[in-house]
């Protein structure tokens, strides 16, 4: 029997191949993902496999990368992104890279061509030395791949040079730049362009004249103090990453003007006994805890805790002056000798600082917890409190421990244990969820009246710092959950998996550890905790949770969701301290709108959009904060190792590159480099797979957390620069080995002290 003609099956769709999918993700400014790819070419079901297994080659291959659990090509910009706008190209238009790149493991960073409206409006007009906020698409241009249009000028252009000024018996003087990349560099200053400078004052110079031949000179343009005491080096963190640290008068007189809130539109909760568990030093109190064993019988075992906030968002009004310079600076900035607060310390120090027994206002959240410690349901209260008690970390904890004082004793029993035993109930679930897990103590820098060094000590991690957090990050879930239940915009804390190079990466750098790692497919965070685990106890577990750490991605601020790796949750959001973060007052208006709390709530306007644009902006301040605090902490130690030239410390291999090994001491924590040449008498290669610097002789191997005793030949306290020389020799080995090589390794960091930032 012939077959009819007229029923012929549908031909199938050919297999795309790598080069079309490739072209596809390249294609689509959207969310691109496996189904998205398979409806596009019309797969199966049974075709997904093959797809997902080219998938996996393709980001083996660096040519795709999972990013906010899309799929882009490796090394894309996201949509809206932070650049400086460097020069122009030969027809005139401005061009512009972005800030934050992963040159090791992307290579150079790409070229953004800017688009400049006919009309631009007030605050797009961009220049050469701008830095800029910008929406980016991928073009079709070889040499220039990205075009952009300008959302928000950041930082405009200033063409000057900060340093320190030296001067000359003859008159005039020289610039010692602060910058480390500027060492041995220096400016001269004419007797006429001095501006009464005095030695040893840091100055802000514009340069007159490169130096060819002969010294550059410069002007003072400003005298920013003097650097005779360490307690002005704060100063200089201030003055070159430009942080807004001088409130406007508008900015004072509103917050003079503010109110104490009172209890009209509010629930009255003075009576619940809360109390704040903060640093011994902390001159601001925004958190306050209460737990009690939850009495209904269908959750036997569990407990009712509650989360109250200082209420910033009845104070920061939306689009006040005290809203527009709490945006401007992003978060608080903190260093060792003072405070850059985000908002005056009329809000945070005083209205909004829950005091023991007097009546603040409040944003507080309810949570049921069940006996296994996991939220079983929680509600969202506009108060008026009174915190029943101030305590600091170590007091509360030996309360528990079984060491009362004044006030500890009165609250023992009725407030401190429940407290505690809620915690044990959370600790279940944490364990359950298996967040990351890494082991990297902090230290910090203890200033003398006079704000010098006294010493660096790594406080002790107590049981009171753990409840603390478990609590915050409950609250921060679930402030998270409601706004996303009731589609209001808000701005997530976000976290993503590991790029697929650097997890490649750190599984070629196990191998040299006989460390086996399953090759190909997503990492969880419970996989890296396993390998943490293995090492523990052994000489090479601070190693090994250092690498860890080099292969997270850096926890940022977004509109768009895509979930918290290290925390191991699919939503997250910063609620827990509107005085210091932008992103928790933002947190705080949603929520407000939407239990109708008040007229103070997010406005309309500030949709998902505007708050993409937000959250890259507050992303980009962090960092700021972040450097700074740095390289402040870096001064401070050089000033106090200064005289100690030619002493001996013992430490370990914190970096290793090309051109050198970077030292970390161990009582310090001081950062110091030893340049490749000085390693030895023979060539040294630079090993990236295993971190080491390896003897082309010898076979002398010096590998990243190798325990080291080293001398101190330099100190820079200025630029925050110690240099090292080796004492103590490598591994050795009876004949040079030629290690695996591999791609570069990133630096991206997620940990850092709750009490601050946060995670």
């Amino acid at each position: 029997m012939s077959k009819n003609p007229n029923k012929n099956p549908k031909k199938q769709p050919a297999f795309p191949s790598k080069d079309d999918v490739l072209a596809f993700i390249g294609k689509q400014p959207g969310k691109v993902g496996t189904r998205e790819i398979a409806r596009a070419f019309g797969l199966k079901n049974a075709d997904r496999i093959q797809l997902k297994r080219m998938l996996r080659e393709l980001g083996d291959e660096g040519k795709v990368e999972s990013r906010r659990k899309k799929l882009h090509h490796a090394g894309a910009l996201p949509s809206v992104t932070l650049a400086d706008i460097t020069g122009r190209d030969a027809d005139g238009e401005l061009l512009a890279t972005p800030t934050e790149w992963d040159e090791a493991a992307h290579g150079a960073p790409p070229k953004i061509r800017i688009l400049v409206p006919r009309k631009p409006k007030p605050g797009e007009a961009a220049g050469v030395g701008d830095r800029a906020l910008l929406r980016v698409e991928e073009t079709q241009d070889d040499d220039v791949r990205y075009s952009g249009r300008v959302i928000r000028i950041i930082d405009k252009a200033k063409l000057r040079v900060l340093g320190i000024f030296r001067s000359l018996p003859a008159g005039g003087g020289r610039l010692l730049p602060i910058d480390k990349k500027q060492l041995g560099r220096e400016f001269a200053i004419a007797p006429s362009a001095t501006k009464d400078a005095l030695d040893g004052d840091l100055v802000a110079v514009s340069v007159v004249r490169q130096g060819r031949p002969g010294l550059a000179t410069a002007q003072v343009e400003e005298k920013l103090g003097s650097l005779k005491s360490e307690r002005a080096v704060s100063v200089i963190a201030i003055h070159a990453h430009e942080l807004p640290h001088i409130f406007p008068g508008a900015v004072l007189a509103e917050a003079d003007a503010a109110k104490p809130a009172e209890l009209a539109g509010r629930e009255d909760w003075r009576k619940l006994p809360q109390v704040t568990i903060d640093p011994a030093d902390a001159k601001d109190h925004d958190d306050a805890v209460h737990a009690e064993p939850d009495t209904d019988p269908g959750n036997r075992g569990g407990h009712v805790v509650t989360v109250a906030i200082a209420d910033v968002a009845h104070y920061v009004r939306p689009g006040s002056a005290l809203d527009r310079e709490a945006l401007k600076r992003g978060n608080s900035v903190y260093f060792p000798d003072r405070v850059v607060p985000m908002l005056p310390e009329r809000i945070s120090n005083d209205l909004c600082s829950l005091r023991p027994n007097e009546n603040r206002a409040a944003l507080a959240v309810r949570m049921v917890i069940g006996a296994d410690g996991r939220k079983r349901s929680h509600t969202f209260h506009r108060v008026l409190m009174r915190s029943a008690a101030k305590l600091h970390y170590a007091q509360a904890q030996a309360a528990i421990d079984g060491r009362t004082d004044e006030i500890t004793g009165p609250i023992l029993e009725p407030v401190l244990k429940p407290l505690y035993a809620a915690y044990d109930a959370l600790k279940r679930a944490r364990e359950a969820r298996g967040p990351l897990d890494l082991d990297l103590p902090e230290r910090k820098i203890l200033l003398k009246p006079d704000g010098t060094v006294d010493r660096v000590v790594t406080p002790e991690r107590l049981e009171a710092h753990r409840l603390i957090e478990e609590f915050m990050i409950l609250a921060n879930v679930a402030a998270a959950e409601t706004l996303e239940r009731a589609r209001v915009p808000l701005i997530y804390r976000v976290h993503d998996e590991p790029s697929l190079e650097k997890v490649e990466a750190l599984r070629q750098f196990l191998e040299t550890l006989h460390i086996s790692m399953p090759k190909g497919g997503a990492m969880r965070a419970e996989q890296f905790n396993r390998i943490l685990d293995r090492v523990k106890g052994q000489d090479v577990e601070k190693l090994v949770n250092e690498v860890v750490l080099r292969s997270q991605a850096q926890a940022e601020y977004a509109a768009e969701n895509y979930g918290h790796f290290g925390l191991n949750l699919r939503r997250y959001a910063h609620f827990t301290s509107p005085i210091r973060r932008y992103a928790d007052l933002i947190v705080h208006r949603g929520l407000i709108r939407v239990h109708n709390f008040g007229s103070d709530g997010l406005p309309d306007n500030q949709d998902t959009d505007a708050l993409s644009e937000i959250a890259a902006q507050i992303s980009a301040a962090e960092r700021r904060a972040m450097k700074a605090e740095r390289e402040t902490n870096d001064r401070l130690i050089a000033h106090f190792l200064a005289d100690r030239i030619g002493a001996t410390f013992e430490g370990r291999i914190s970096g290793v590159t090309r051109a050198g090994l970077f030292v970390k001491l161990d009582d310090t924590g001081a950062d110091g480099f030893i340049p490749a040449r000085m390693l030895g008498d023979e060539y040294f290669r630079y090993e990236e797979a295993a971190h080491a610097m390896v003897g082309s002789r010898s076979g002398e191997t010096h590998r990243l957390g190798d325990k080291v005793t080293v001398r101190l030949v330099e100190a820079a306290p200025v630029a925050g620069a110690l240099r090292f020389e080796l004492l103590s020799e490598g591994r050795k080995s009876t004949r040079p080995e030629r290690l695996p090589s591999g791609r570069p390794q990133g630096s991206g960091r997620t940990r850092s002290a709750y009490g601050r930032r946060g995670r």
